[in-house]
């Protein structure tokens, strides 16, 4: 296997908009981040990935870039980037953009353009149809919204105001690939890519099939994983990605593991590596993702490594449990009671950074931040919540208001992006004003101040894990394998590079566990280093490394 710096990486990644408010305006912004750089620093990550910070009317909380070349005004201007770029680097941390590309904001310069007349030299940017087919969107209703003034129907597959680019179009490529290049330039080391196995659409635009229950038939089979992808990301490759040294990973919902394997193929000059969501489907309900169902650990084993072992020879895998898209990972696949939400946050982080790939790291996951409870929908911010709630509660009836904001409580986005937690003073010292949305009340407790002195803390586990994974080959670059595989309560695999064998053992469970498994070595690291023979106590985790 290739050696290469961003495989032996950790990322951070942070949102702006919830991390630091530097003005007291209530928003996070650039000069919060910058603000908290030595606590990055400290922790001893190696990459910063920036949700959007681009100018934006944020209706999708920036993922609706009205100008790639300018800073949305909530989060300063592009003089605070450029500091927050020299200052990181000085920090020893990277940065990687978020590139947004399937779809522009309604408000960007070439979508005004695009809808001034069928002629207009930006008419062709978008995808316009005189008759829409009958594709649904992400976000809830129709995907495609009428123009009075063209008499035509453009196509967004998220929200009304995020029209979805014409990637057929070559002036569009050639927009972005300018773009990306000049953000190169300055001298950002990455990009994440948002939905970009998306950019490719069928141009026949076929009906797609009408879930049960849905007025609106599933555009996936044509949206997804379409018949140019991998020709517009190996020009995209040959364009901007190979002439630096960047870190790519795409964000790629839906696609099959054999297919995936394209995208990151170390000979198909492609990306590098991907994000993919089977292991994060799991826990879904009859109408999407919203349920207060758990994840069944046997079928996570299972999912997550048929990702790992897939990309064993010439691919990688990236690893991570919660984002800006996901719940907490502690209430999700741990235990978020107070009895238990250390020990199970310190066994998440072992388990998933032993493992083989990249880990990332949501901003407030290294402090065992928890899920909000939401008692109001007017408590809500996301859209996707907003509109779902609107759908299977006030217009079919589907669920009662308590019982949707229980599920958006277990499943929602809006979990991940309550304000990041510093401190046990006012509003969690995220902001001197009142943050555009609600801090969780547990913050008195659970926060950053309380936990980078304290040696026990979940903040010097992760700090302690990262500096392992810096440490030892083993960690990155060593072969998987999975040890009772049939377990629901426990996970274990080992790592072996060369002589080296690394054991990994943990119980995710709130009870006591017995196995079968022969241990030996030295505690490489644990939540808990009493070990007692063929036992682990409730999400006990501990690794063992050996010599042959």
């Amino acid at each position: 296997m290739k050696k290469a710096w961003w495989k032996e990486a950790v990322v951070y990644q942070i949102y702006p908009r919830s991390f630091a408010d530097s003005n007291g305006d209530g928003i996070g912004d650039l000069r919060g981040i910058i603000e908290h750089l030595d606590y990055l620093e400290n922790l001893g990550v190696d990459v910063i990935w920036l949700s959007p910070v681009y100018a934006s009317p944020n209706a999708d909380n920036g993922y609706d870039i009205s100008d790639y070349y300018a800073i949305m005004e909530d989060f300063g201007n592009m003089d605070d980037f450029d500091e927050l770029l020299q200052k990181a680097h000085e920090h020893h941390l990277k940065i990687v953009m978020d590139l947004v590309a399937n779809h522009t904001s309604d408000e960007h310069q070439w979508f005004i353009n695009s809808k001034k007349s069928k002629d207009n030299p930006y008419h062709d940017y978008y995808i316009w149809k005189d008759q829409p087919n009958n594709w649904g969107s992400v976000f809830g209703g129709s995907a495609w919204q009428y123009d009075e003034n063209l008499n035509q129907y453009y196509l967004h597959n998220f929200a009304i105001k995020q029209p979805d680019l014409n990637w057929e179009n070559p002036k569009v490529r050639e927009g972005i690939y300018k773009m990306m290049k000049w953000w190169c330039d300055k001298g950002i080391d990455g990009f994440r890519m948002d939905v970009i196995s998306m950019i490719s659409k069928d141009q026949s635009f076929p009906d797609g099939p009408v879930p049960e229950g849905s007025e609106y038939g599933d555009g996936t089979p044509y949206v997804v994983d379409g018949p140019r992808i991998h020709e517009f990301l190996q020009e995209m490759n040959h364009e901007v990605l190979s002439k630096y040294d960047l870190f790519t990973v795409g964000e790629a919902p839906g696609i099959p593991v054999d297919r995936a394997l394209k995208y990151v193929d170390g000979d198909r000059h492609e990306l590098e590596m991907l994000f993919t969501f089977d292991h994060v489907s799991l826990d879904g309900g009859e109408y999407g993702k919203w349920s207060d169902k758990r994840t069944d650990l046997v079928d996570l084993k299972k999912t997550l490594m048929k990702w790992i072992k897939a990309c064993e020879k010439n691919a990688w895998n990236s690893l991570y449990l919660d984002n800006h898209d996901q719940p907490r990972a502690v209430s999700r696949f741990g235990d978020d009671r107070e009895e238990y939400r250390e020990m199970s946050a310190k066994c998440l982080a072992l388990t998933l950074h032993m493992m083989r790939g990249t880990p990332y790291v949501y901003q407030g996951e290294e402090l065992g931040m928890t899920n909000y409870q939401f008692t109001s929908i007017d408590e809500c911010r996301d859209i996707e919540e907003i509109n779902t709630y609107k759908d299977l509660v006030d217009d079919r009836h589907i669920y009662t208001g308590e019982q949707m904001l229980r599920y958006i409580s277990s499943k929602g986005r809006d979990n991940a992006r309550t304000p990041m937690q510093w401190n046990d003073h006012d509003q969690a010292g995220f902001s001197s004003g009142t943050p555009w949305i609600n801090v969780n009340p547990n913050y008195k407790t659970i926060n950053a101040a309380a936990q980078v002195d304290d040696e026990n803390s979940i903040y010097n586990f992760y700090k302690e894990l990262i500096k392992l994974r810096h440490t030892y080959d083993v960690i990155v670059y060593g072969d998987m394998e999975l040890l009772e595989p049939d377990s629901h309560e426990l996970f274990a695999f080992t790592r072996t590079l060369g002589d080296q064998t690394l054991t990994v053992l943990a119980n995710w469970t709130d009870h006591e566990v017995t196995h079968n498994i022969p241990v030996s070595g030295q505690i490489l690291i644990a939540n808990d280093e009493e070990l007692i023979p063929h036992k682990l106590k409730p999400y006990q985790a501990i690794a063992l490394i050996s010599n042959k």
